[in-house]
């Protein structure tokens, strides 16, 4: 039985990657017991999560490569930027209501950008599981 969606973030700085996911988003993580100078993996509760596949090509010629994207949901993203520039974020976009919910993106340190949205969509991290 699968039991949980593993993310991964390749980082160019992973201690200011990681610094962000734990002080910025205050996200909480487990690690294991690490020998004496070696670096720390934490590895981040991030909380429900759901799946959505995208087609690489579709009406209108729109087109994307097949790749892997991580999003961040919230219910006010007016509330949530506030909260999180009040710990240090940085938004590089303005906020876009792009059909499918209100999107801003943030910079994460080491890292590309990630959306964070406001969803227009019905959700299912929420759903019961069978």
């Amino acid at each position: 039985m699968i039991t949980a969606v593993h993310t991964l973030v390749y980082s160019d700085d992973a201690p200011a990657t990681r610094a962000f996911f734990r002080e910025v988003l205050r996200w909480p993580s487990a690690s294991d017991e690490v020998a004496e100078g070696e670096p720390e993996w934490p590895i981040f509760r991030s909380g429900p999560s759901e799946l959505g596949v995208h087609p690489t090509s579709g009406e209108g010629g729109d087109h994307a490569p097949r790749h892997h994207s991580i999003s961040l949901m919230c219910d006010d993203l007016t509330a949530t930027m506030d909260e999180l520039r009040s710990r240090g974020a940085t938004f590089t976009t303005d906020p876009v209501d792009r059909g499918f919910g209100v999107v801003v993106f943030m910079a994460v340190p080491g890292a590309d950008d990630m959306m964070l949205y406001e969803p227009h969509h019905a959700v299912a991290h929420d759903l019961p599981a069978e």
